[in-house]
Order: C-alpha cells, then structure tokens, then sequence
C-alpha cells in the first residue's frame, strides 16, 4: 500500500474516532445475498455501535466506511423501499 493512501485512511479512521486496528480486528459479514463474482461487500458492527462498510475485494487495504446506528438504518430503509434502484 503507498503510504499516501494509508496516511489518509488513518486520518479518516481519526476523524471518525476510529483506531485502525479496530477495522482490523473487527468481525466483519459478507451479505448471504452478496454474488461470487467479487462485487461483494462486508459490514461490521464495531465497539462502539456504529457500522463500518468495506469491499470484499480490498479488504487488507481499502477503506471502510463508518456510519452511526441511524444513518445506517436510514440507508437500510431506503435500500428496502427502493430508493436507490
């Protein structure tokens, strides 16, 4: 990994009150709905209650993105009812 693209993910990771090794360490789970050609997302619940998002393709040194219990909830209600078809 360039060390440009992991300095900004531990900015990120900071800004967002997250210590990298618990994206790391975090129990992450594939979607039973999720294909096998690689287009495929993990999600994690970490410590603190909030959601983290990663590609399953990048999963050593992509980022994860984090999101509070609400914002994922509004994402998880909005995916059901359609609105990012």
């Amino acid at each position: 990994m360039r060390l440009g693209r992991l300095i900004s993910l531990n900015a990120y990771y900071r800004s967002h009150g997250i210590r990298s090794v618990e994206i790391a360490t975090a129990l992450w789970r594939k979607s039973s709905a999720s294909s096998y050609n690689g287009n495929c997302v993990e999600v994690a619940r970490l410590q603190d209650g909030r959601i983290a998002v990663r590609d399953t393709k990048d999963k050593t040194s992509g980022p994860a993105l984090i999101f509070t219990e609400s914002e994922w909830d509004a994402f998880l209600s909005g995916a059901k009812s359609g609105e990012f078809d």
